[in-house]
């Protein structure tokens, strides 16, 4: 796993949880690594590494160092996964956003017509391209700076069947069927949780702290967790590295212990 900040991160526990539960004597780390260091760190792995994890700062930098980049990884202009080719290249893909539409399906098999995106980075078009996906076509992204939404717009313009997507201001008012949240739980004001709190679907993609103030201001709702999305997308990482289905069940009961 790499990226920075990565402390906190939950994906070493679910990763060895699934390699203990198939009976792989295989490790999964996390590694410190800042924005501009991800070529130095590649040149420097050997042939026994079979892939990578990334977090922020690295999704959008993985893209041009990889000698294959998949179609998803592709429209959502971020690759949060590097799997090791026989030839030593690497292969980028996106298991961000089959993971969000997998965790939400879970817990929220309905459609979804209009939906608020919470954010406007790496996550937020992610978010917007699995939901684009399963035929939503209307989108509100919320962000402090509309600037910070010009990727995921990028994203929005990119789409075969065009979108409707709207910017407005953080805790500005917006009807929808289900609000994602790519924010951290310190900027979910007062404003923010009053504006969204008649959405009936709440997808906040942050596991620690939990609840966040979004989630905790209306238990009534239907509730898609960041280790939702955890353990979906590193399920589908798995089965990259290693070949073999993941296991689904040992791999989030290792999160929620390990958050527990």
């Amino acid at each position: 796993m790499l990226g920075s900040p990565i402390g906190h991160s939950l994906s070493p526990v679910l990763h060895r949880a699934g390699y203990r539960a198939v009976g792989l004597d295989w490790t999964y780390d996390a590694h410190e690594v800042s924005s501009g260091e991800l070529p130095a760190f590649l040149t420097r792995l050997d042939d026994s590494w079979r892939g990578l994890s990334l977090t922020m700062p690295l999704k959008r930098e993985a893209l041009p160092l990889a000698a294959v980049v998949s179609d998803v990884a592709r429209a959502a202009g971020a690759a949060n996964t590097l799997v090791r080719r026989d030839d030593g290249t690497w292969a980028a893909d996106n298991t961000d956003v089959p993971g969000l539409v997998a965790a939400l399906q879970e817990r929220w098999p309905s459609p979804v017509e209009r939906a608020v995106i919470l954010g406007g980075g790496a996550t937020a078009a992610s978010a917007l391209l699995a939901l684009a996906t399963t035929g939503c076509r209307e989108f509100t992204l919320a962000v402090r700076d509309p600037g910070r939404a010009a990727d995921t717009l990028e994203v929005a313009e990119r789409l075969a069947d065009p979108v409707d997507v709207r910017i407005v201001g953080l805790g500005d008012d917006a009807a929808a069927d289900l609000v994602v949240s790519t924010i951290p739980a310190d900027a979910q004001t007062p404003e923010l949780l009053a504006a969204y709190a008649a959405v009936p679907v709440v997808f906040d993609v942050v596991y620690d702290p939990w609840p966040t103030p979004l989630v905790a201001a209306n238990g009534n709702r239907v509730v898609v967790t960041g280790l939702d999305l955890l353990v979906h997308q590193a399920a589908l990482q798995f089965t990259m590295f290693t070949g073999l289905p993941a296991p689904l069940r040992e791999m989030r009961d290792a999160g929620r212990t390990a958050l527990a």
